[in-house]
């Protein structure tokens, strides 16, 4: 065996055991993961996925995880859907705009395209 490093598409195909979608529920880019409660680092998970827990000790969005990781989307998805199956992470879809907008600034808006 050579010194030599086998190359991006062979770690990443080690990375998600060959598969290119996660399993289960699907999530997008802005989904929210965090790390689940009363998960721990364990010695055993990869490094990207220490790293994942790491840094969503803060909910953290999918597409910045995978920047932060420095890995393709499709195979963030994969890490962050294994670790949501074993329970070390939650992934949720963000609130729609609509939910986080209140009453009174639909009536601001409103009032100030009125007085136009």
């Amino acid at each position: 065996m050579t010194g030599e490093d086998p190359g991006p598409l062979i770690r990443l195909f080690g990375l998600t055991g060959g598969r290119a979608r996660p399993q289960g529920e699907t999530f997008d880019l802005v989904a929210i993961v965090s790390t689940a409660a009363g998960s721990h680092e364990f010695a055993e998970l990869l490094p990207e996925h220490r790293a994942v827990l790491a840094l969503c000790r803060r909910p953290t969005p999918v597409a910045d995880v995978a920047a932060h990781l420095r890995l393709p989307l499709n195979i963030t998805r994969v890490i962050l859907a294994d670790l949501r199956r074993e329970g070390l992470v939650t992934i949720s879809r963000p609130r729609p705009a609509a939910q986080t907008i209140d009453e009174r600034i639909y009536r601001e808006v409103l009032h100030g395209l009125r007085s136009l």
